[in-house]
């Protein structure tokens, strides 16, 4: 089994992606379950076969504990961790190829609180990695590719999992920006040129500065281009998890 968390901004596609890959692999013929751990979210594109709402509800928090919508999230993100091994039971008694996991749309709820890393560590021991979404239609720009940039390594100093990066909604964009923001992950002179080209003043140095800094981790962000609603991109994602996923059971 392999354990796949979705995450990214609210807004960058992590429920509709949830959602397509999950079909694809099922047409592909892998044993797949889907995991929900926004214990606020109304609606989904999918039904999930594990949920946290069942353990836990913003709303019945807020009534509860007469919190508001913020405070019964924040709330909720910690209670979420008590929950973590009923969570992974559920999951092992599926027995599935693969579990995908929505996480919260508030990405900061999951990622930098301390019942995030915790959830992600204890849900199960089996091998498990990150794909981080990259909103396309945010990151066209520098300014804001570079932020990702940081927010994503962020992310990986906070749960120190294997993680890869998916530019996500690509069909939103004309094909040229596609590749030209892809390039941007594969070339740091390219990004370097835009910067420079695009931005001005302080935004211009601290984009730079960012840039340089990040990279000289050694973090890999190649990006998947990937759309939920033609497909395209499906089939590179699922053959970068088999290589965390191989990858993982080697060196178990």
């Amino acid at each position: 089994m392999f354990i796949l968390f979705i995450i990214g901004t609210a807004g960058s596609g992590k429920s509709l992606l949830t959602a397509s890959f999950t079909s694809w692999l099922k047409m592909e013929g892998q044993d797949v379950v889907t995991v929900n751990l926004d214990p606020g979210v109304l609606t989904l594109p999918y039904t999930p076969d594990v949920d946290v709402r069942n353990y836990v509800r913003v709303e019945e928090i807020m009534e509860k504990y007469m919190l508001g919508p913020n405070g019964a999230l924040v709330m909720a993100a910690d209670l979420i961790a008590e929950e973590a091994q009923n969570l992974g039971n559920e999951i092992e008694d599926l027995k599935p190829d693969i579990a995908i996991v929505d996480t919260p749309g508030q990405m900061e709820l999951f990622a930098f609180r301390a019942s995030g890393p915790y959830i992600v560590s204890e849900l199960t021991n089996e091998p498990k990695a990150i794909a981080y979404l990259f909103d396309s239609v945010f990151s066209i720009n520098p300014l804001n590719y570079v932020s990702n940039l940081f927010l994503s390594a962020a992310v990986y100093n906070r749960f120190y999992v294997p993680q890869m990066h998916v530019l996500s909604k690509c069909d939103f964009l004309p094909p040229e920006e596609v590749n030209r923001v892809t390039e941007w992950s594969t070339n740091t002179d390219a990004l370097d040129m835009a910067i420079e080209e695009k931005l001005s003043g302080t935004k211009r140095l601290l984009s730079r500065d960012m840039m340089h800094a990040i990279f000289r981790l050694g973090i890999k962000f190649l990006l998947l281009p990937v759309s939920s609603k033609t497909n395209e991109g499906l089939i590179n994602l699922n053959a970068a998890a088999l290589r965390f996923y191989n990858r993982d059971r080697w060196t178990d």
